[in-house]
């Protein structure tokens, strides 16, 4: 069975905004080196501090396991249909996800917790979804959606959040706000 219409947009908008950093129309080490310089950036971590070290190697490592699952034809590139293709793979058992995706949501739930507390509020969350181009109130009303009216979303909401964003066909679901956006 052919990826929805909806789900396919919501993996083309992470695939776009979250990814595809220099909007080649592919992803490649290149896109995760520019990641790694936004975020370093956006939390003031210097080049060489431990912060900056850590970032880069979880980055990288998350692109090598993307690479290696997800570059069928291994040009060093993944293209929408190796990414629409290995997501849809995951959304048959979203137990079972690979060491990189694993390690993808742990980075991005760390990223958004930027007190380290153990939660994410919608500060945290504005700050880190508008970093990527989205517009601050989209970010603020979908963390709204996505915390279900709650002040923060603690580490096994957001990847119970996490797995609705990739499984879920209902457009209403709390996880399909997970990454800043309100509408597919």
């Amino acid at each position: 069975m052919p990826i929805s219409d909806f789900r396919k947009k919501k993996l083309l908008y992470v695939f776009n905004v979250f990814f595809d950093v220099n909007q080649s129309g592919t992803i490649d080490r290149k896109d995760f080196e520019l990641a790694i310089e936004k975020i370093c950036s956006l939390r003031g971590w210097a080049s060489g501090s431990d912060q900056y070290k850590k970032t880069y190697d979880s980055m990288i490592k998350i692109w090598e396991g993307l690479k290696q699952r997800a570059d069928a034809n291994q040009d060093g590139q993944v293209s929408v249909e190796e990414w629409a293709s290995m997501w849809d793979e995951y959304s048959k058992n979203p137990d079972k996800a690979l060491e990189w995706q694993t390690q993808y949501l742990r980075f991005m739930f760390d990223l958004e917790d930027a007190s380290g507390d153990g939660t994410i509020d919608a500060d945290e969350f504005t700050s880190v979804c508008s970093c990527y181009g989205l517009e601050a109130s989209e970010c603020r009303e979908a963390f709204q959606k996505m915390a279900q009216g709650k002040k923060e979303v603690n580490y096994d909401q957001f990847v119970a959040l996490w797995k609705q964003f990739f499984t879920s066909e209902n457009p209403s679901d709390p996880g399909n706000f997970i990454f800043g956006k309100t509408k597919f």
